[in-house]
């Protein structure tokens, strides 16, 4: 299942002046960035790209900054959206949760937007608070959900044992979408190495024993 891009794809025929204009910023400078990096979204580039005066722009943003807070939330909710969309066709069943979780983060891996998207905001997010705050709340949030699936999954977890088996899962998956997601090294390898994840994290979930997640000296791992 591949996270849906259709909110962040311009619709053809243009935009009436208000709510569609303002979506039509925001996806033309996701568009930008992703097609061209962060430093080629300028705000006289993306109302070129729009079809606008570059004047029109400050009708709806005041300044880059605005519209890149606008843009980053649009970003985190729409993945939150997606997720809990997918969290609820898997119905009751938390392996079926979990692999499903899993593949959505792998495949999204390998779709344009996300091998290119992400590394602009990490790097971004390096020099602004602003951006490091989005970020880190967009992977809270899928924490979060892998969480639940944990609990669910292995009821005789502690919330370190969960929180930490979360973070490790989400990391890894991070780690195999950077090396083999879209254009990468070993995408040709990707189908395989999803079912080796579901099974590997589903298997691991499993065999979890309580405190098996906690370092020796009595805190946690992360």
């Amino acid at each position: 299942m591949k996270f849906s891009v259709d909110r962040f794809v311009p619709r053809e025929g243009g935009y009436a002046r208000g709510a569609d204009g303002h979506e039509l910023i925001l996806k033309t400078a996701l568009s930008v960035m992703i097609d061209h990096g962060y430093k080629a979204m300028t705000l006289r580039r993306i109302a070129a790209e729009c079809g606008l005066k570059a004047g029109h722009i400050s009708y709806y943003f005041k300044s880059k900054d605005d519209l890149v807070r606008a843009l980053l939330k649009m970003i985190t909710g729409s993945y939150n959206e997606a997720i809990e969309a997918m969290a609820e066709k898997a119905g009751d069943d938390p392996e079926k949760k979990l692999k499903n979780l899993i593949r959505f983060m792998l495949e999204d891996g390998r779709t344009k937007q996300a091998a290119y998207l992400f590394p602009e905001l990490w790097a971004l997010a390096n020099h602004d608070p602003f951006v490091q705050t989005c970020v880190e709340e967009m992977y809270v949030a899928e924490q979060g959900h892998f969480e639940e699936i944990i609990a669910e999954l292995n009821p005789a977890l502690g919330d370190e044992d969960r929180k930490n088996a979360a973070v490790l899962i989400l990391s890894s998956l991070e780690g195999v979408a950077i090396f083999a997601g879209y254009g990468k090294t070993w995408e040709e390898r990707m189908d395989a190495l999803e079912e080796m994840a579901c099974d590997c994290f589903v298997a691991f979930v499993k065999a979890m024993k309580p405190g098996d997640a906690v370092a020796t000296d009595g805190l946690s791992i992360a």
